[in-house]
């Protein structure tokens, strides 16, 4: 373990107005994007600006979040200019009951973006935390967390980029660099991000926000490295099943079968792949 740290130069700040004009774009979903050095949550602070009327389209991006969260209350934390910390505000016009799509739509869009700029592999757990390789082992690279403003939704994303082993919150983390990106620059990336996102939404958008429809429900089967896996998922009130993660339903739930036959759809929990012995 070194103790020595990474230079301005080695993480440089992010050029706020050379990625509004590389993402801003007449007839765009983007309307506004702002970097900021620090702050609590971008999330929270987007929650905020929801209540107060901002625009659909506003984009907020961090270089350091100092109360970032995670599903299931979980917190998020790297080191200044180590990752891409964003959320953007949306208002969907699709009906309210499809709006859970959105997450999943942000994991696909991510891990679609990552995977072709950055040159490796990424992969969804359900519901949508990204995952790598770092030397033969799946690694989670980054998470994202959706939140219901009133009419608005807030997602926001944190992935990490390059952290060193010496600098992961925990040994199952990873990151594009320990994975071996071929490209690490966080404008190259996060302009991938938002393009990616501002396509795969407007196809989701002219269909209603229907999963079927707009190729959603498949392309997110296609990327999701928890399907045909022995998985362990950990329910509300302390529960768990066991099982193969066989499919993702209409609504967007995982379907575990149990080793009676028995198939059960999850809306929430914490989902583990397992060996076939550790069951």
């Amino acid at each position: 373990m070194t103790s020595s740290q990474w230079s301005d130069l080695d993480r440089p700040p992010l050029r706020g107005a050379q990625l509004e004009r590389a993402v801003l774009r007449p007839g765009g979903l983007w309307t506004s994007l702002r970097v900021v050095a620090e702050t609590g949550s971008t999330n929270s602070d987007l929650v905020a600006r929801a209540a107060e009327g901002a625009e659909a389209g506003t984009v907020l991006v961090a270089e350091e979040q100092t109360a970032g969260r995670g599903r299931l209350e979980r917190s998020w934390s790297a080191p200044a200019r180590s990752g891409i910390f964003l959320s953007m505000l949306l208002r969907p016009s699709a009906p309210k009951e499809r709006w859970g799509w959105l997450p999943l739509l942000v994991g696909v869009s991510a891990a679609s973006a990552l995977s072709q700029v950055a040159g490796v592999e990424v992969r969804l757990k359900w519901p949508n935390d990204l995952l790598v390789q770092v030397g033969g082992e799946e690694r989670k690279l980054g998470g994202i967390l959706a939140e219901l403003a009133g009419d608005a939704v807030v997602v926001g994303i944190g992935l990490n980029v390059s952290l060193r082993e010496d600098e992961l919150p925990v040994p199952a983390a990873g990151s594009l660099l320990l994975a071996g990106a071929a490209v690490t620059d966080r404008e190259t990336l996060l302009r991938a991000l938002l393009r990616t996102f501002d396509e795969l939404y407007t196809d989701w958008a002219g269909a209603d926000g229907e999963p079927e429809a707009s190729g959603l429900r498949a392309a997110y089967a296609a990327q999701c490295a928890t399907l045909g896996r022995q998985v362990r998922v950990e329910l509300p009130g302390g529960r768990e099943l066991l099982g193969e993660a066989v499919a993702v339903d209409g609504d967007g739930r995982l379907v575990v079968r149990d080793s009676a036959g028995e198939e059960r759809a999850v809306g929430a929990g914490d989902v583990l792949h397992v060996r076939p012995q550790q069951r």
